[in-house]
C-alpha cells in the first residue's frame, strides 16, 4: 500500500461532488491515499449534513469545495470511481475515452436532501467500500 500512496491516486465522481465523492476522498485520504475528488456538474458547496456526518468519523471536509470534473484530472488519475453507475453514460466523450481500464463503478445512493440517518448509512456504506477497495489495489 505504501507504494501506492505515493505514485497513485484515485479520482471519486458523482454529479455534484457535494456528498459521496467527497465522503470517499475524505475516507481515502484519512488512510494516507492520495485522492481527490470531482463532479460532473457541481454544487456551490459540500452538503452541510456530509461535513457533519463525516466529522462523527473522524474526518474534516469541511474546507473543501466542489469541483468540476476535468481531463486532467482523469490523467493524473490512476483510478477512477463513479459512485453511480448512471454516470457512465453522461461522462462528456472526451473524459470517457480517458478513463479506460482506470474505471471502477460502485451504486452508491445520492443523499441529497435526505435526512442525516439516511446520510450516516451512505457513510458507512462508502467507508466500507473505500476500505475494500483500497485492500485490492
Amino acid at each position: 500500500m505504501v507504494g501506492y500512496q505515493r505514485q497513485k491516486e484515485i479520482l471519486f465522481v458523482c454529479i455534484e461532488n457535494s456528498s459521496r465523492s467527497q465522503m470517499a476522498e475524505g475516507f481515502a485520504r484519512s488512510k494516507g491515499v492520495r485522492a481527490s475528488s470531482a463532479g460532473t456538474s457541481p454544487a456551490g458547496e459540500v452538503d452541510p449534513f456530509v461535513i457533519q456526518v463525516m466529522a462523527e468519523r473522524g474526518v474534516d471536509i469541511s474546507h473543501n469545495r466542489p469541483k468540476l470534473l476535468t481531463p486532467e484530472m482523469v490523467d493524473r488519475a490512476s483510478l477512477v470511481v463513479l459512485t453511480d453507475a448512471l454516470l457512465k453514460d453522461s461522462l462528456p466523450k472526451e473524459i470517457h475515452k480517458k478513463i479506460g481500464k482506470k474505471l471502477v463503478v460502485w451504486s452508491v445512493a445520492d443523499p441529497r436532501g435526505q435526512p442525516i440517518e439516511v446520510v450516516r448509512f451512505v457513510r458507512d456504506k462508502i467507508q466500507q467500500d473505500v476500505d475494500l477497495l483500497i485492500r485490492k489495489v
